[in-house]
């Protein structure tokens, strides 16, 4: 096939052809005696991936990796790069939803006075821009990824981070009581421990994580269950989408600014009655953190100390605070020293 049929068939420009030839995603053959090019099926095949990739949003670079992993029929590799620009784009309309909902604001302001005053409008655009670096700023400090093949073992012989990791697990479930034909969300998942104790019941599961390796290894263990790369700032699902949401472990991995916008983005994707549990490592209060970090200071604890300093466990009075604000209604149990277990249902 010739360059020209092929543009035309589909709906580019030659122009656009040349240039992912001079970028090495294709190599057409060209005829020696005029230099023609000529398209082959798998030529054309690739060009139609290359589009649909560049459609996606995905980098040239980014297309670049990801093609020999496609001529490979390595589709588990191309999928990871298609999830990656998925959770790209979902952190970028969260984003556009904040500034509409930023500019909605203000039209709301200018409906009940003549004039929008400087402040208002400074105070407006400071907290949209505050949302959207407090979504930038998290980084995988603990390398999950490499954490990955290692962590079902890790948790099971870890009696301090995880001390009565399978009663939390159970105890979540019976407190969500999940009901034949609803769908649940677990985020944060990893290798999936806790979405499988309600896939044992019969319940849909999806899981996100943003741990690719952690995902793959779920997937390994639970090959039905719908899992998608994201994190708790930016869930990769619409609105509306689930009956409950549930993590464990997890929540103490973000600072407690980012867990505000982590607890709206649970409310978001849930639908109107839908329920959140949250499963995690947290102190009773602000003060209470502060006596027990000084006692543990004085004790020269060398294990425990240096563990929670390398965290963000949550404060459960403003995990519960929050929820009460929200129209929620909540009950909670403390399990040890550490771990508290937060289960919410919506008023109305």
């Amino acid at each position: 096939m010739k360059i020209k049929k092929l543009a035309s068939k589909l709906n580019i420009s030659p122009r656009t052809i040349r240039f992912y030839e001079a970028k090495g995603l294709i190599s057409p053959h060209k005829q020696e005696h005029n230099a023609y090019r000529t398209f082959s099926e798998k030529e054309v095949w690739r060009l139609q991936t290359i589009i649909s990739l560049r459609e996606a949003g995905m980098s040239i670079e980014d297309i670049q990796k990801a093609l020999p992993d496609a001529d490979e029929a390595n589709t588990e590799q191309l999928q990871y790069y298609l999830e990656m620009q998925r959770s790209i784009l979902v952190s970028q309309w969260l984003e556009l939803k904040q500034i509409i909902q930023t500019t909605d604001s203000m039209i709301e302001l200018l409906k009940h006075q003549p004039t929008l005053p400087l402040d208002d409008i400074f105070l407006l655009a400071e907290g949209s821009k505050r949302l959207r670096e407090t979504r930038k700023n998290w980084s995988d400090k603990w390398n999950f990824d490499h954490q990955a093949l290692t962590h079902d073992d890790y948790v099971s012989n870890n009696d301090n981070e995880y001390k009565d990791y399978d009663q939390a697990l159970q105890t979540t479930v019976d407190w969500v009581a999940p009901r034949s034909g609803e769908r649940g969300l677990d985020i944060g998942t990893g290798t999936g421990n806790l979405a499988a104790k309600f896939l044992d019941k019969g319940i849909r599961m999806a899981g996100t994580d943003q741990s690719i390796e952690m995902l793959k290894q779920c997937a390994r263990k639970h090959p039905h269950m719908e899992l998608k790369l994201g994190n708790l700032l930016a869930l990769p699902y619409l609105d509306g989408q689930f009956d409950f949401v549930v993590t464990s472990f997890a929540l103490h991995h973000i600072s407690d600014e980012q867990k505000i916008l982590a607890l709206e983005e649970m409310r978001r994707v849930l639908q109107p009655h839908g329920r959140i549990c949250i499963t995690d490592l947290m102190f009773p209060s602000e003060a209470m953190k502060e006596h027990i970090l000084n006692d543990l200071t004085q004790q020269g604890d060398a294990e425990q100390l240096p563990l929670i300093q390398n965290e963000y466990y949550a404060i459960r009075s403003t995990l519960l605070d929050w929820f009460e604000c929200n129209g929620y209604i909540t009950k909670h149990r403390q399990l040890n020293d550490w771990l508290t277990i937060i289960y919410a249902v919506p008023i109305h």
